[in-house]
């Protein structure tokens, strides 16, 4: 399957060589466990949770293969998909388990290392967000968020749920929401370890990997972003831009009950100056001026709430690729991509077009992605209704222009309608005939070229 050019994955995950190299060399989570008969799969081992000893090495952790690590295997995952451009980042766990300076140091290497990866892949399919040296002292952490903005391909940073080690209402953090605002940069705030293994009850291990990353991860987010508006940071640093992962976890349908909880909090109540505590900006507030989501949530109707929570502008693409991938082996397409495809395409052309590769195209500046000035189907059939006034000898042929146009909507044909809106425009009656006869022949061959754009 070629590739759609307007697609943006800003969900995509990858270990380069140098960070496997370091797992390589521990013998605690995290860490790769390798076999010597070099024939079984090799195991990430993330979780403490996941290094029972009573359980074989065979069956701890997952299985991890090139898909993990490999720019050919992620160019070709995205082509089987129609992917274009994906951002990619280091997946969980980062840096955190490291020491200050080897953090520092780490930071710097897979920074630099994941600018070079984006520099030579066919094309420039790649952009980046960085990772930080979140157990490193705060002026280090500052100091590589200002270094990274001279990296031509990092667009962002992804940002641990757990930051310093004490969540994000930690005071310590402000220099650092300080230094992302400053910078204009974009926070991906991205689960850790999610919940406590012991929340999920005595026989959760009997549903395998369900319980914590269907609930553990969402909540885990949620939590995180709570504390992080509860604790004022919005209200400090107005401008500061977040996106959260899986659809902001169930920040989406408990919205409604949070801000109704902070409302009738006594704590929270008018003190005796008439002051009162808590967050200032209200969450509806916060969720329309400072937050994106990801569109990963494989339920039209639960992206439906996502899209409605924060607008339709602010709703992105993605695929949390090399998780999730289809159990049988030798199948190309992953269920859990299409699944988020079907989703997105229910949401109708205009705002499907936007989350699929137009909304992450304009927050992260990726020019070739861009769509059309924006404009909603209403407006574009406004100005074809003042180019149709304004072609009163032509009207017999703009009516076949028209029937098109009425298809096109039908069958969520925005491309056409484009391209119709600026062939008429150009249309005067200075053209001769052979002209006017081939702009009307190209419109009619969009639909013929490639249906799949309908």
């Amino acid at each position: 399957m070629s590739w759609n050019r307007r697609v943006v994955d800003v969900h995509t995950h990858i270990y380069p060589p140098s960070y496997l190299s370091l797992l390589r060399s521990r013998n605690t989570p995290p860490y790769i466990h390798d076999f010597p008969d070099r024939r079984t799969p090799s195991r990430l081992i993330i979780l403490p949770s996941d290094d029972d000893p009573s359980v074989p090495p065979e069956a701890r952790g997952r299985p991890i293969d090139a898909s993990y690590s490999s720019i050919e295997e992620k160019l070709k995952f995205m082509d089987t998909h129609g992917i274009f451009i994906s951002v990619i980042s280091l997946a969980n766990p980062w840096l955190d388990f490291l020491p200050p300076q080897e953090a520092v140091k780490w930071a710097g290497t897979i920074n630099d290392e994941l600018d070079r990866i984006c520099h030579y892949s066919i094309g420039i399919r790649l952009y980046a967000f960085a990772t930080l040296p979140l157990s490193a002292p705060i002026y280090q952490i500052v100091a590589e968020i200002h270094r990274i903005k001279d990296l031509q391909h990092i667009k962002s940073i992804i940002f641990s749920t757990t930051a310093l080690g004490s969540g994000l209402d930690d005071p310590a953090l402000n220099p650092v929401w300080a230094a992302l605002e400053a910078s204009q940069t974009l926070i991906f705030l991205h689960p850790h370890y999610g919940l406590p293994n012991d929340v999920y009850g005595p026989r959760n291990a009997n549903y395998g990997h369900v319980l914590p990353l269907a609930l553990g991860f969402p909540l885990e987010t949620t939590i995180a972003f709570t504390r992080m508006w509860l604790s004022g940071v919005f209200d400090r640093y107005p401008d500061l831009k977040i996106l959260i992962a899986h659809a902001g976890g169930a920040v989406p349908y408990l919205a409604g009950r949070i801000e109704s909880c902070v409302q009738n909090e006594r704590s929270f109540a008018p003190s005796q100056d008439d002051r009162r505590s808590g967050p200032k900006i209200s969450l509806e507030g916060v969720l329309k001026s400072n937050v994106y989501l990801d569109a990963i949530i494989h339920s039209e109707a639960s992206l439906k709430a996502a899209v409605d929570l924060v607008g339709s502008e602010k709703v992105m693409f993605g695929t949390d690729h090399p998780f999730f991938s289809p159990l049988d082996e030798g199948v190309r397409r992953w269920d859990s991509v299409s699944s988020n495809e079907c989703a997105v395409g229910g949401m109708g052309t205009y705002t499907a077009d936007r989350i699929k590769g137009g909304n992450a195209a304009k927050l992260l500046g990726i020019k070739r992605c861009e769509l059309e000035p924006d404009s909603d189907p209403e407006s574009v059939d406004k100005d074809l209704k003042s180019c149709w006034k304004s072609l009163p000898t032509r009207r017999p042929f703009w009516s076949l222009y028209f029937a098109i146009v009425d298809l096109s909507s039908a069958s969520k044909g925005m491309i056409a309608r484009w391209s119709l809106y600026h062939c008429m425009v150009g249309t005067n009656r200075s053209l001769g005939t052979t002209q006017f006869i081939l702009r009307k022949t190209y419109i009619i061959s969009l639909f013929a070229r490639d249906r799949s754009f309908f």
